[in-house]
């Protein structure tokens, strides 16, 4: 099945693009193939929609079991400080690669596009993004709404809690410990049946992108494009390495087991997505499932390792294409916000573009610039994505590894774990 599944996601956007090219040739007019687009789109946004019901209860659901059956603060805050040591490695890695790749490909230096003006809009709020903001926006005001948005952060804080207290009472906790588990269990299933039409909904993301934008914009930002994903390559090869050094030669048999959540992040451009995908690849490769459903939470607001290498190569892409020359010094500086600005993204439309738009404001590079790169923004996503799907499943099992709690198959993690973890169901 997992064969056959990774087969119908790539047949899919192969038939995407073809079709995609098919309506954009025969509605030439723009408003017309935007109306088309909306309606192909339709079922990317159903399909999406119901991933993003899921997350809410799946995340607070499995790290609640996870953590009641840490035991203690004492063991969540260990996990929490490897888990957070890696990501933090991870962010600054991530920057520094897309620093040196754009310095060193400079893919705006010789753009022949005519720039925007410099007094358009990209009609994006940046003001959000500032530390003032983002640090009260960790704690939720109500659990209800967190969820409602699907604020994947403030769940995380508040099921931190609600784990450490269930664990607290002792055997007055077991009672709803199971009942999270039970949750769990049900929001796997439900999972495995929305997993289902994931390869319709690949189809539509790809076919309704290409009706607007059509394979041309591809050619015109051919370059761009391809050193970026050049650019995201290297990032896999070191994250690789990262692994290898963390996991021994088991790093390869994770890499291809993640090969689906990777395709169905890469082809929907959401890490959303993937999500209940990848814990379950995690559990059938090993990973102790409390330490799993602790890691990815916290790795979708903190590590996002492809996120990271497109903020800083695209807000150079920018000022080069604007003849804008920035000094180290400013660069660092640079990196330095992004690291710091970029944790609150999650959740955010358009996140990355968000943040960019915010640094170019900083240092005083036009925000129109960001028009350069709005249209293509869809197929850098689908590698952002895919890569922050590699990154976090690599920090899970890295961590489980480092607390002896990678185990060599599902069977021996389900029995060696705490009772109560939910078991992955297979899409």
């Amino acid at each position: 099945m997992s064969r056959k599944f990774t087969i119908y996601i790539v047949v899919a956007m192969i038939l995407g693009i073809a079709v995609g090219q098919a309506c954009h040739l025969a509605f030439p007019d723009a408003k017309t193939a935007g109306t088309v687009a909306g309606y192909i789109s339709l079922i990317t946004t159903v399909f999406l929609r119901l991933i993003k019901m899921l997350i809410a209860p799946l995340v607070f659901s499995t790290l609640v079991v996870g953590i009641a059956h840490m035991g203690d603060t004492a063991s969540v805050g260990r996990i929490g400080l490897k888990t957070m040591g890696w990501f933090l490695t991870a962010s600054i890695v991530s920057l520094l690669l897309g620093l040196l790749m754009v310095n060193l490909l400079q893919p705006g230096a010789n753009m022949n596009l005519p720039l925007p003006d410099a007094g358009q809009s990209t009609n994006l709020k940046v003001s959000s993004l500032t530390l003032k903001e983002f640090v009260p926006h960790l704690v939720p005001a109500s659990i209800v709404e967190a969820m409602a948005t699907n604020e994947i952060l403030q769940i995380v804080v508040f099921s931190i809690f609600a784990g450490l207290a269930i664990a607290s009472l002792g055997e007055k906790g077991k009672l709803l410990a199971e009942f999270a588990d039970q949750v769990a269990h049900m929001m796997l299933v439900i999972t495995g049946y929305v997993m289902k039409a994931a390869p319709i909904a690949v189809f539509a993301a790809v076919a309704a992108t290409i009706t607007t934008q059509g394979l041309a914009v591809l050619w015109t930002y051919g370059a761009f494009i391809l050193e970026f994903y050049a650019t995201l390559f290297l990032l896999w090869c070191l994250l690789g390495l990262a692994g290898f050094l963390a996991l021994g030669p088991r790093i390869t048999k994770l890499i291809a087991m993640v090969r689906e959540p990777f395709l169905l992040a890469f082809s929907t451009a959401s890490s959303e997505a993937a999500y209940p995908k990848i814990l379950d690849q995690l559990s059938k490769f090993g990973v102790s499932k409390r330490i799993a459903s602790f890691v990815l939470p916290m790795g979708y607001s903190f590590n996002l390792d492809g996120t990271m290498a497109y903020c800083t190569f695209a807000t150079l892409f920018i000022a080069q294409a604007y003849g804008i020359e920035l000094s180290m010094g400013q660069q660092l500086t640079m990196l330095l916000l992004l690291m710091v600005t970029s944790k609150g993204m999650a959740g955010v439309p358009r996140a990355s573009l968000v943040v960019i738009a915010a640094t170019l404001s900083t240092f005083n590079i036009p925000e129109a610039g960001l028009l350069l790169i709005m249209g293509i923004d869809q197929f850098l996503d689908m590698g952002r994505s895919a890569t922050n799907v590699i990154g976090n499943s690599i920090a899970a099992a890295a961590v489980a590894k480092w607390e002896g709690e990678l185990y060599e198959t599902e069977q021996e993690s389900a029995s060696t774990a705490p009772a109560g973890t939910p078991a992955p169901v297979a899409a």
